[in-house]
């Protein structure tokens, strides 16, 4: 078999129409509220003060300049869910341009994007949910507040928030996803509020005076601090995991990408507007609740309660979406042979991949209870970089192989969009460090050695001897 063989197109978009155990509950709503859910969140309410650090009040174009980035990939997921909707996301997508081999690279790195992403998530939850609790006099056996060597000079075993918040998560995922986008529903609107809020109470306390300088550290802080808030927009693309979940793939999918992250990155540009300019931003060293401490400043302490509530649900719905995701792109890599076939077996009742999800949640639950947060973020964005680069160059093949295919929804500007969506991701990846680069590659090479010793053996795309 030939490492570039790609799976048959016309065959999954007829796959796509029959049914495949998974029920079709979603629509236009739910996957926008699933974008939005799985986006804001640790981004909005812990990256900002690390990126003002950056980029001082010009956090804002940081923002700009990675929603652009997101922007023109999103285009690029848009047209290829409405064309293929079937589970796995770009996993997929690559399987059926660029062939077996490109598809398990991408899906493995997918595994490290969307587990690490719910473990690096709930530890922030973690976070937000003691401090919460330590207002009502509420505390916990310092062992279990935190991975070890989290807290320099403090001896700490095991971050106990953070794997109970993932196990409940995998529960609730396990019963069934019309269950679950109710939950996320209720949960996003909320923090949408409590955003709103933050934005209404704190644009009155801005000072001008407080944007000059405007650039403190020239462009280049304002990209080295794009190439971390980029963190703040990982989510959208697991809208294209329900695919096969959703009443109108062809027409609901594209709306619930699109509309997921023009509603984040309009969010993302006000708050680092309204935050730096109530708060001198080198005031953020050492800070992870930065928009509640901006209220605190302003003298506002009613409404950062609201805040620290309203991160802790923020959190909620983005550890729910990338838990989500991370199993329904497990569940097509098993369908297609690459993975063990227990991984894409069906729930009789609560029709979900039961056995994944609680895979999936005890792992990274365990991740995240051990292992610190700083760790846990290296390889995050790295990962959803190179996704978002694969699936633009996946739009030119398609459009260059199969101009014929019939296309719901047709990403503009080609060839010049995809191109942009490239040169964006990687522009931006060469701003991370050195050791992001190095983490990155080890894990690709693991990759490898599972792919040539397991996975290619059993494709079902390998011909029978």
């Amino acid at each position: 078999m030939s490492l570039f063989r790609t799976k048959d197109l016309d065959q999954m978009i007829r796959s796509s129409r029959t049914d495949t155990g998974l029920q079709r509950t979603l629509g236009a709503m739910d996957l926008t509220l699933l974008g939005v859910g799985a986006i804001v969140g640790t981004g909005i309410f812990v990256l900002t003060g690390t990126g003002a650090l950056l980029a001082g009040p010009g956090l804002s174009l940081s923002f700009i300049l990675a929603a652009i980035a997101c922007g023109f990939a999103a285009l690029c997921y848009a047209e290829f869910s409405s064309t293929v909707p079937v589970s796995g996301s770009i996993y997929t997508y690559s399987y059926a341009t660029m062939g077996e081999i490109v598809a398990w690279i991408i899906g493995w790195d997918l595994m490290l994007e969307y587990g690490l992403a719910t473990s690096a998530v709930s530890v922030g939850w973690s976070g937000y949910m003691q401090s919460l609790l330590s207002g009502f006099g509420i505390g916990l056996p310092t062992v279990l507040t935190a991975a070890p060597g989290a807290v320099p000079g403090v001896t700490t075993w095991f971050n106990l928030p953070a794997f109970c918040i993932l196990l409940l998560i995998s529960g609730l995922l396990s019963l069934g996803v019309r269950e679950s986008a109710r939950a996320n529903n209720i949960m996003v609107f909320i923090k949408i509020a409590v955003v709103v809020l933050f934005i209404v109470v704190g644009v009155g306390h801005v000072q001008p005076a407080n944007w000059q300088p405007y650039l403190p550290f020239g462009y280049n802080g304002v990209f080295n601090a794009a190439a971390i808030v980029f963190f703040a927009f990982i989510g959208f693309d697991a809208v294209t995991s329900a695919a096969e979940e959703v009443k109108q793939p062809a027409r609901d999918l594209p709306i619930g990408i699109i509309a997921s992250l023009g509603i984040c990155a309009l969010l993302y540009v006000v708050v680092a507007a309204v935050m730096t300019g109530i708060v001198p931003f080198q005031k953020f060293a050492g800070v992870d609740h930065p928009v509640s401490l901006a209220l605190q400043y302003a003298g506002e302490n009613w409404v950062a309660g609201f805040v620290d509530l309203g991160a802790i649900i923020g959190m909620t719905t983005v550890i729910l979406v990338m838990t989500y995701g991370q199993t329904r792109i497990l569940f097509a890599m098993s369908r297609d042979g690459l993975l063990p076939k227990k991984l894409s077996s069906i729930h009789p009742r609560f029709a979900t991949p039961f056995f994944t999800t609680w895979l999936v949640g005890v792992v990274f639950a365990f991740i995240a209870a051990l292992i610190p947060l700083n760790i846990l973020a290296e390889l995050i964005n790295i990962g959803t970089l190179m996704a978002f680069s694969l699936i633009a160059v996946a739009v030119l093949v398609l459009r260059r192989t199969r101009p014929d295919l019939p296309r719901a929804f047709r990403c503009p500007g080609v060839p010049f969009v995809p191109l942009a969506a490239i040169g964006f991701c990687v522009f931006l990846m060469f701003h991370l460090q050195a050791v992001t680069w190095i983490a990155f590659l080890c894990w690709l090479a693991i990759g490898f050695v599972i792919y040539f010793g397991y996975a290619r053996k059993r494709s079902l795309l390998h011909p029978a001897p």
